[in-house]
């Protein structure tokens, strides 16, 4: 299973990966992840393909490894490990991923992930018409508004719709972070598409009883630091272990993702329901295929500060209310169990790894370099 981005920085797609391969390694499936690492592995069952280098991707910093050293390093990998079914995460961004579309030993499943615009994919799609959907055995998209991006290149493609995932049990059986009152968490990157300043923006119409906690890091942080530093209320907690993460939704009232665009799927809405949090987040398209107004959260426009400061301070002062969409939130969550999508992608794996193992004319001269790759590209 690869990851095009570091496996080492916090990121929707590399918890995927992870959780994913943590899941089915525990129902015997042997995983081997591969990606860029900017550290030691996150876990042993994970091959390092080198560093990464920050990439400009989607309104946003993307931890990409495009450079040979790591395309060379997964053709060795490749070639060492002789895999049954190699599985892309966003199979078409530069680095690991299209260089194992490229070589592709053994079917491959692909999952697509981004949603909004991609400069790489209006200047690859031609490229990517030509060798990369044919290299694709099983396609699968986790929203529609994936979807709506990858047809963009690909659009006569067969695709699977197959919903993001979260362990359950990692978020309902974590202690609880001690509050002192009502406390709001936010968790992720601090950068204007995560809409963070937002919520910052709209502390000044709550209660000074309100806590905020904010998690994460990013290009922002320190103007935001800056600016809104003053207010006692705001705790500034930098980047969290996911330990530490699943304690504070577990101990926060309430979880708010004021993101503005770009966001494809709602797993963070998710993670939430499922520890407990109620949600107050924006009205985006991939957050409504989580979350429902009034039902299971509070979804508000983007953007809009007041708006937003209304929907937290009517959950802050309503507990019937909270308590209604709370529970409506983990019911839903159950919707999105790791441990049923693992059983579905382990169907797939099954049925390709029976059709047996296709060999492409770019592996076999790869094979040729087989041992006159350095030993140490392979570390």
């Amino acid at each position: 299973m690869f990851s095009p981005y570091s496996l080492t920085i916090p990121g929707g797609v590399q918890n995927q990966v992870m959780a994913l391969a943590r899941t089915l390694r525990a129902t015997g499936i042997e995983v081997r992840v591969l990606g860029p690492c900017d550290g030691p592995p996150p876990a042993t069952f994970v091959t390092p393909l080198g560093n990464s280098l920050p990439t400009s991707a989607n309104g946003s910093i993307a931890p990409l490894a495009p450079d040979p050293s790591a395309s060379l390093r997964t053709i060795r990998a490749l070639l060492d490990e002789q895999f049954d079914v190699i599985h892309l995460h966003e199979p078409y961004a530069p680095g690991p991923t299209m260089t194992a579309l490229v070589v592709h030993p053994a079917p491959i499943v692909a999952t697509f992930h981004a949603a909004g615009g991609s400069k790489s994919y209006e200047l690859l799609a031609p490229l990517i018409r030509w060798w990369g959907a044919g290299a694709v055995s099983h396609a699968v998209v986790v929203s529609e508004d994936a979807l709506d991006l990858v047809r963009t290149a690909v659009p006569d493609a067969d695709y699977e719709m197959l919903y993001n995932g979260i362990e359950l049990h990692r978020y309902r059986s974590a202690e609880p972070t001690p509050t002192d009152g009502p406390t709001i968490f936010f968790c992720g990157r601090h950068e204007e598409r995560k809409g963070l300043e937002v919520l910052l923006q709209a502390m000044p119409q709550l209660g000074a009883d309100v806590r905020l906690w904010v998690a994460g890091s990013g290009p922002d942080s320190e103007r935001l630091r800056t600016t809104y530093g003053d207010d006692a209320r705001i705790e500034w907690l930098g980047q969290v272990s996911d330990e530490e993460k699943f304690s504070r939704l577990r101990g926060a009232d309430m979880f708010c993702a004021p993101s503005l665009r770009g966001e494809s799927f709602g797993v963070v809405l998710i993670e939430a329901m499922a520890a407990g949090a109620t949600v107050v987040a924006s009205a985006l398209d991939g957050y409504r295929n989580v979350a429902t107004d009034d039902v299971d959260a509070l979804l508000v426009e983007p953007g809009d500060v007041d708006q937003l400061a209304k929907a937290l301070d009517r959950v802050l002062g309503d507990p019937a209310l909270a308590a209604r969409l709370r529970a409506a939130g983990e019911r839903r969550a159950d919707d999105f169990s790791m441990d049923r999508l693992a059983a579905r992608y382990a169907e797939i794996y099954e049925s390709l790894a029976a059709q047996g193992r296709e060999r492409s004319p770019w592996l076999l001269r790869a094979s040729l370099l087989r041992h006159r790759l350095p030993r140490t590209l392979s570390r």
